[in-house]
């Protein structure tokens, strides 16, 4: 079994920073693709970036330049640096993860909790 535990989320005023970690657990023998997702109230959840193993990043056009994701890969951690915040960003962000439990397993999507992030002043 594997857990992704979120932490960071919270309130801040607009233009402000906020720090999102996940941290993934349990059985795992290696973890690929990790990302993070947001859902806002009456909408779908969507992409917001994610990471390879070898660091390759991919972002919404909607936060580039504003987010940075980065990784541990010795603690299987994902990262989330959200600066120059905007009401619209406002959403239960989510932390995602690929992970193989051998080395010739497939790999298995595992999905956070999810952290409320609000932007208002």
């Amino acid at each position: 079994q594997v857990q992704l535990v979120e932490s960071g989320g919270g309130l801040v005023r607009p233009g402000g920073s906020l720090r999102l970690s996940c941290a993934a657990s349990g059985s795992i023998f290696s973890v690929n693709t990790m990302g993070w997702y947001r859902q806002a109230p009456g909408k779908e959840r969507e992409l917001v970036a994610t990471i390879t193993s070898d660091a390759s990043t991919n972002y919404a056009d909607s936060v580039k330049g504003r987010f940075t994701i980065s990784r541990d890969n010795a603690e299987n951690t994902v990262y989330l640096q959200m600066n120059s915040l905007k009401p619209e960003d406002t959403a239960v962000y989510y932390c995602n993860a690929d992970v193989r439990f051998g080395p010739l397993s497939r790999r298995t999507s595992y999905w956070g909790q999810g952290t409320q992030v609000t932007v208002s002043s």
